[in-house]
């Protein structure tokens, strides 16, 4: 794991610049793990605290072991660290994810399969994004009119933005590729897209009856003006592969 290898000057990485920059100098300068590193930037009652990944007891659930106990168990990997990233700039996000989780661990048990609910969080907490965009751009992205959304609507682009929240999503984009693809949460019906970018808001938005209908739509975030070089030219979204149509 090389955290110094972290190109922080990359759009996406624009929420958690801060902090990650004053945990991968933490790392570099005392040789410590994933967990230490992060612990630095955690705010005493806002934000959990990381531990090694050794805390979390054999036969413990992951979540179920956070809610009880404040403590994420945390691996010395690009993983962890965009997770524990993500914990520290949307703490009360994080906490509402892990609190269904857990509500639902408790419910149903731990099977072979999570469940719809279950499913709905991983996909947020893991690929998830948020966007808060003018109505034409929401309208061709629901459409998947990707030539609308990122070439005849171009210059919409200057009054949204795009929160990427998934983790993995995040460490994937450490290694930039064209192919990958974020699942944009749709807003409940009435919320305000730029307060939904809040933290506080955002938790609020959780909703579980609304997450079971699996309100995702597919964004290739390389896609999104201004994040990727080679989108400039409009040629870029000929790749069906990517940019698939609509059903």
């Amino acid at each position: 794991m090389n955290l110094a290898a972290i190109d922080w000057a990359q759009t996406w990485l624009a929420p958690y610049r801060a902090i990650g920059e004053a945990a991968t100098a933490h790392a570099a300068l005392h040789t410590t793990s994933v967990a230490a590193a992060l612990q630095q930037g955690a705010m005493p009652g806002a934000s959990p605290e990381f531990v090694p990944q050794f805390d979390l007891p054999a036969g413990q659930a992951y979540e179920a072991h956070i809610f009880q106990t404040g403590t994420v168990p945390t691996r010395d990997n690009l993983h962890d660290f965009f997770n524990g990233l993500v914990w520290l700039a949307y703490p009360k996000t994080k906490r509402r994810l892990n609190e269904l989780q857990s509500a639902e661990i408790a419910r149903r048990g731990i099977a072979s399969t999570r469940g719809p609910l279950r499913d709905a969080l991983t996909l947020f907490d893991e690929n998830g994004a948020v966007l808060d965009a003018p109505v034409a751009l929401w309208k061709a992205l629901a459409a998947r009119d990707w030539h609308t959304l990122f070439v005849t609507q171009r210059a919409l682009w200057a009054e949204a933005r795009l929160l990427v929240f998934g983790h993995a999503l995040l460490e994937k984009l450490a290694a930039p590729r064209k192919a990958l693809t974020a699942h944009v949460l749709l807003p409940l019906p009435g919320a305000d897209g730029q307060s939904a970018l809040d933290d506080r808001a955002l938790a609020r938005s959780l909703d579980p009856d609304y997450l079971v209908q699996k309100p995702f739509v597919p964004l290739p975030v390389l896609g999104v003006p201004g994040w990727w070089p080679e989108n400039e030219s409009p040629d870029f979204y000929d790749d069906a592969k990517v940019f698939r149509p609509g059903r």
